[in-house]
């Protein structure tokens, strides 16, 4: 994966040079170095490597590979490379897949928490055991759970999707009440006593500095919830600069409207008062 993406880039910033354009460096090394550098930190560093055995480097390896690789990788701006790339028909299909309504229903401030909770809910059965402790699952969820990731963050990011002020407004709004639902999961981890995943401890010889079952999961529900609070911060950015972009675009659409048009258009809003 890692490969693909940067020789896919790379490839794209060496086409726009042939044309005589120039693409910014410092998307590149974003790129390479913040998105594809994040997903092998945290894929092959000590969260990788001890994911199987320890409960709080699964959880946080997955709450990372969902929330701050995307994230870092939309800093490098791919959409744009590829569309500034792309001949007419791919870029069509490339934009068609972000106005879709998968996308759009990923894509939105308000459907994001919620599937945010519904994935972590694993983390409360003892599927999260099997999810840890299998080859064939951990190698799924390595490639699976980014892409969920890219698919929540990549229509924000790109503004494919025009919004209303008003909604965008309720979207604002909802991301503070998410706030408080993405603190669910690793509050609960954090408080309750009883291994939840029913997943005793790794056998074999375990470090000293192994943390028990229960101080495991506790350690689970910190990291988890210090994560998912963190990452709303960007949320709120970009749905701010996104509110500030629609109310331009509206107060531009009504400045060029003359004396008649705005007197006609009051009066049809009074008769439907």
């Amino acid at each position: 994966m890692l490969l693909v993406a940067a020789g896919l880039y790379l490839g794209g910033v060496r086409v726009l040079r042939r044309r005589g354009h120039r693409w910014p460096l410092r998307l590149t090394l974003m790129f390479l170095l913040l998105g594809l550098g994040s997903y092998a930190w945290v894929s092959f560093g000590f969260l990788g490597t001890w994911s199987v055995e320890i409960r709080w480097a699964f959880t946080t390896r997955i709450a990372l590979l969902m929330f701050v690789v995307p994230v870092a990788v939309t800093l490098g701006r791919p959409v744009s490379l590829a569309r500034a790339v792309l001949s007419e028909r791919p870029r069509a299909r490339v934009n068609g897949f972000l106005r879709s309504w998968l996308a759009k229903f990923f894509g939105n401030a308000i459907m994001a928490p919620v599937f945010t909770c519904l994935v972590f809910a694993v983390f409360f059965t003892p599927f999260a055991a099997v999810l840890r402790m299998s080859p064939i699952a951990e190698g799924l969820t390595s490639v699976l759970v980014p892409l969920l990731g890219l698919l929540m963050v990549l229509p924000m990011a790109a503004h494919t999707v025009a919004r209303t002020s008003l909604f965008i407004v309720a979207e604002f709004l909802f991301a503070f009440v998410e706030l408080v639902l993405d603190a669910i999961p690793g509050i609960l981890l954090r408080l309750n006593d009883t291994v939840l995943d029913h997943a005793g401890l790794w056998p074999g010889a375990l470090p000293a500095w192994f943390p028990n079952p229960v101080h495991d999961q506790h350690l689970s529900g910190d990291f988890l919830w210090f994560i998912a609070e963190v990452v709303d911060v960007p949320i709120l950015v970009i749905l701010m600069m996104r509110w500030i972009r629609s109310d331009k675009r509206e107060s531009r659409s009504m400045d060029r409207l003359s004396d008649e048009e705005m007197a006609e258009l009051t009066a049809a809003h009074l008769r439907r008062d």
